[in-house]
């Protein structure tokens, strides 16, 4: 669907700074979306304003934001927020600033406006390159869809329409990364485990060193506990991973306590300690689909519960082992271990995502299992002008 400009109104960029804009930022895509994008979630409008706190969400402790609307006339035709994060440069010892939530018409000046704004005020906090959407950093949804628009999105990932690549490009941005949704297709008739994963399955248990125990939400103190430990090393070398601090992940893991859904989200011990966990949900998106409004109360929290043990198709958030436990044959024991879970369970299948294109560790053994590519989404990076 196009929109077209309206090019006798010139664009106009404002900073958000009171209560009605904040709001505006906020309903622009739920107007944007109203009409000719199907596959369009309403995310629910909770964990927007969550995302965006900075009083009550940890993550602000360590980074501030800037949100910008693009104007025409006095309607929204845009938005980008723009975030610098402190914990990220400390960590990785550079000057990468963040743009995020960004929504536009089809209006190649416009998102050529909001992407300088958002430039310029990074560049008044020292930053050298731009990156993003980071909404607000990797611990969050990130990336811009660029493959599978025919796909309603799963749960807490993005999906924008394919003019989008297009504005960022012309505007300057370029690929850093991009982002993959790998497909498992438990229901399928030729669907059974490789022959190759049971093998090493089969090797690695036969040894007794290896168990798995189901999430448990009763005890949930325990387990986030568990999964920050391993969290912060498991992903410790990857491609824009930042640490989070107990707060912010407690803050993440919250939520998330009613949401598990039992048999796949579980942790796995080597030799009684704790080693790696594997953390999916179902896909939360196919009631959410149905509250086009995003609020989560009545109807959005409702819908969810209901859902919840219905669901045949999930998603997997999370798969982490320890760096000291890390092996071939683990990872093996893991992919078969949730396929022999949803089959057991009788689910249609689930999408593990995000995947790093080039942590080929993960995705070729995961294709070689039989996955199959479902969405790509992408990260963009430009230079800042000083």
């Amino acid at each position: 669907m196009r929109i077209d400009a309206e090019p006798a109104m010139r664009v106009r960029i404002v900073e958000v700074n009171s209560r009605r804009d904040f709001q505006r930022f906020v309903d622009f895509p739920y107007r944007l979306y109203a009409t000719g994008y199907p596959q369009w979630v309403p995310p629910l409008r909770a964990s927007v304003h969550d995302a965006l706190d900075t009083k009550d969400n940890p993550f602000y402790a360590n980074a501030e934001r800037a949100l910008f609307l693009a104007l025409r006339g006095d309607r929204v035709v845009g938005r980008i927020a723009a975030v610098a994060n402190r914990a990220h440069n400390a960590f990785h010892g550079d000057k990468v600033g963040f743009w995020g939530f960004f929504e536009c018409e089809n209006d190649a000046l416009a998102a050529k406006a909001l992407f300088a704004s958002a430039e310029r005020w990074l560049a008044a906090r020292g930053l050298d390159i731009m990156r993003g959407p980071m909404n607000p950093s990797t611990n969050y949804e990130c990336g811009l869809l660029v493959d599978g628009f025919e796909n309603r999105p799963t749960f807490m990932t993005a999906w924008n329409p394919p003019y989008y690549d297009t504005l960022c490009t012309e505007a300057g941005l370029e690929k850093s990364k991009d982002l993959l949704g790998l497909w498992f297709a438990v229901d399928a008739p030729s669907f059974e485990i490789p022959p190759f994963l049971v093998r090493q399955t089969e090797r690695a248990l036969s040894r007794g060193r290896v168990t798995f125990r189901d999430v448990e939400p009763a005890r949930f103190d325990r387990e986030v506990a568990i999964c920050w430990d391993i969290y912060n090393n498991a992903w410790e070398r990857n491609w824009g991973f930042i640490p989070m601090n107990e707060s912010e992940f407690r803050h993440m893991a919250k939520d998330m306590k009613h949401l598990v859904s039992g048999g796949l989200s579980f942790i796995a011990s080597i030799d009684g300690q704790p080693a790696g966990f594997m953390f999916a949900v179902p896909d939360y998106n196919e009631p959410l689909s149905r509250n086009p409004g995003g609020a989560l109360f009545p109807f959005g929290l409702l819908r969810m519960l209901w859902f919840k043990s219905r669901a045949r198709r999930y998603r997997v958030l999370a798969l982490g082992v320890k760096s000291s436990f890390r092996s071939r044959s683990l990872l093996a024991v893991f992919t078969s271990e949730i396929m022999r879970r949803g089959v057991q369970i009788q689910a249609e299948g689930a999408e593990a995502s995000w995947l790093l294109e080039d942590n080929t560790l993960i995705v070729k053994p995961m294709r070689a299992a039989g996955a199959v590519d479902r969405m790509r989404w992408r990260i963009y990076d430009r230079p800042i002008a000083h």
